[in-house]
């Protein structure tokens, strides 16, 4: 009997000899699970039990196709792989206890590409190819992990926390209903020539808000909402004789019938409307209206929204805010994404704002400039959570250095006055005065056109910082022609500039995922009130953010938008469609981990913090937020070679 299988047979039978155990230890661990007993005993009958003392390789690349499926039953493993030629570049990561490897080597029939190492004294569990292969045939859950990787475990983790949220609430209405389930009548609709009267009557008959109208074809020209009529109504010289296609809104907005019952509030909240066409191939298939979406409770965030728009006082505005993390409890509840969530925090955020500015005018007075509010960082990126502070600024017209200082003298009283109703609503003052009421932030465009042109020439640690805060910039009260313009420019500067895009590069790479420390696998602060925790916005969203805005910048993306951003730099070859994928999900994890930190901290009345402590996690989410980590470090590890840093 050779080595190898004296091992073979040794292995066997310690696991035969605690069967039980081992089916205990399994189920401890996705994906193993989510696996019936059937399944999940056939693993355990035909796997052995092989122990690797520290630093002993595993697997490498130089053994050839791999032959074993391997799971971590007690110690750790680290992995190497080489970089290029520079046999001192190298990328590192750990696995653990229940984790398990290396999948895509055995799919591929291939060697693995990473050498694994133990290390510390560590007890695998083996599975033999053939066996492996057969798991996969037969069973649903395992070749869904298998194929899907960390999707899958992120699934799970989503289905946690939608049901400890619904748990709470009392609900189980879902975010991502079809549109074409709640349109459950055909659209009423009418072609342009009808008059008014009939077009009413008709309004009147149907029971319906709105009247489409469509030309032969079923395609919408326009709608006819209850809003038009009181419009029509209130004008004296009104003819009710005229026809529809005079008084209607002309294209009017649409989705698909595939669109989420999320997408279809987020658009009425975005675009102050009530009714949703639904068109499919250019032809109109139904509508809906806030009523539809009242069946799903999803009508609290129009409400809200409303609410917000049309707030008589600083004082109701910071009332609603406890309503919108209610709402945002609810959101999480029905199955909304981090994604879904920080748009929608972002874009009642941008309702209170506009809404503040436009009290302090009443309240103060019109400057008599008309000028653009900034936003910059987060909400640049429409990307905010519940803990915020401002970072802002105004952007106005002016012909001349003189025009500039005589109209910002006139702007700068009322800008203090909307940063300090903002600190009243909830959104911090900033502490190191990135606001519009800062003089050096209340700039005409030329101005801000040469600040940034001063940035990107002078790449001091300064300028480099003020990048990261300023280039993530949006428009969100005020005419938007000016922001456009000015970000359009600013991508121009960058794009010929390699070595500003090489800083930029450099800079991004400064917060590390906090990876490689031994408790648990995460690097922890060791000392002080933050010892044994992570700031999950610095050493985890950072990352992410400050490394896709390089790549964003320097080949002219220009969303803001982080999620986006990605998505546009995968169509345009710039990063791999996978790598792009795990970047979205992995940023979209960590994200949904603090967020639901923040609200736990608001249900318990303490003070936000980014700042966690990941042995509070249960076990699969610390293993998500690892690999999430990983994912960080990999697009990390790219700029490097990129940049050539």
């Amino acid at each position: 009997m050779s080595r190898s299988e004296a091992f073979a047979k040794t292995g066997r039978t310690a696991v035969q000899q605690n069967i039980q155990g081992t089916l205990e230890f399994l189920q401890k661990y996705p994906p193993f699970n989510q696996m019936d007993l059937t399944h999940l005993g056939f693993l355990v009958e035909n796997c052995q039990l092989r122990f690797y003392p520290e630093g002993e390789n595993i697997i490498i690349p130089e053994d050839g196709p791999v032959e074993f499926f391997y799971i971590v039953k007690q110690g750790r493993i680290y992995g190497e792989r080489r970089q290029g030629q520079d046999s001192n570049q190298e990328t590192t990561f750990e696995i653990t206890t229940g984790e398990c490897f290396p999948i895509a080597a055995l799919l591929g029939e291939r060697a693995t590409r990473t050498s694994h190492i133990a290390a510390e004294d560590t007890f695998c569990l083996l599975l033999d190819k053939a066996s492996f292969i057969k798991l996969f045939s037969q069973c649903n859950a395992f070749r869904d992990f298998s194929v899907r990787g960390i999707s899958s475990l992120l699934d799970q983790s989503n289905q946690q926390i939608q049901t400890r949220a619904a748990e709470t609430l009392g609900s189980q209405y879902s975010m991502e209903t079809s549109l074409s389930v709640l349109s459950m009548r055909q659209p009423i609709t009418c072609e342009g020539h009808f008059p008014l009267h009939k077009a009413v009557q008709l309004m009147h008959e149907q029971q319906v808000g709105s009247l489409v109208i469509t030309d032969e074809m079923q395609r919408p020209q326009g709608i006819f909402t209850l809003r038009d009529l009181r419009r029509v109504i209130a004008d004296a010289n009104a003819d009710l004789r005229q026809p529809i296609s005079e008084l209607m809104t002309l294209n009017p907005f649409h989705l698909p019938p595939h669109a989420s019952a999320f997408d279809a509030a987020l658009a009425m909240t975005e675009r102050h409307i009530a009714h949703v066409c639904l068109v499919q191939d250019g032809r109109l298939v139904g509508v809906i209206s806030e009523r539809d979406l009242f069946s799903l409770q999803r009508v609290d965030l129009v409400h809200l929204a409303r609410a917000v728009r049309h707030a008589g006082s600083v004082e109701k505005l910071v009332q609603l805010r406890e309503e919108i993390r209610s709402l945002v409890d609810r959101m999480i509840a029905h199955g909304a994404s981090s994604e879904q969530v920080t748009r929608l925090i972002t874009l009642l955020n941008d309702h209170t704002v506009s809404r503040v500015i436009e009290l302090c005018i009443e309240e103060h007075g019109d400057p008599g400039v008309p000028f653009t509010w900034l936003v910059f960082g987060s909400e640049g990126r429409k990307e905010q959570t519940l803990y915020t502070d401002q970072d802002n600024g105004i952007l106005f017209e002016a012909s001349s250095q003189e025009e500039a200082n005589a109209m910002r003298q006139k702007l700068l009283p009322l800008a203090r006055e909307i940063n300090l109703a903002l600190d009243d609503c909830g959104f911090m003052l900033c502490k190191g005065n990135i606001m519009a009421g800062n003089a050096e932030l209340c700039l005409s465009r030329q101005e801000w056109s040469r600040r940034f042109s001063k940035i990107v020439r002078e790449a001091s640690p300064e300028n480099l910082l003020y990048s990261t805060i300023f280039f993530d910039l949006r428009a969100i009260w005020g005419p938007v022609d000016g922001c456009q313009a000015l970000r359009r420019e600013l991508l121009s500067m960058i794009r010929g500039n390699d070595m500003f895009q090489r800083m930029m590069a450099q800079s991004a790479i400064q917060n590390r995922p906090p990876l490689g420390g031994l408790f648990r696998n995460f690097s922890l602060d060791k000392k002080g009130v933050e010892k044994d925790t992570l700031d999950l916005k610095i050493k985890g969203l950072a990352p992410f953010v400050d490394g896709v805005r390089v790549l964003a910048l320097s080949h002219g993306v220009e969303s803001s938008n982080t999620s986006e951003r990605i998505r546009q730099l995968v169509s345009k070859g710039v990063i791999e469609r996978l790598d792009g994928d795990a970047y979205v999900e992995a940023y979209h994890f960590i994200q949904q981990i603090r967020m639901q930190q923040h609200q736990q901290q608001a249900r318990n009345e303490l003070a936000y913090s980014n700042r966690m402590y990941p042995d509070e996690l249960n076990h699969l989410d610390r293993r998500i937020l690892r690999e999430s980590f990983r994912q960080a470090q990999r697009l990390q590890t790219s700029l490097t070679f990129r940049y050539q840093l």
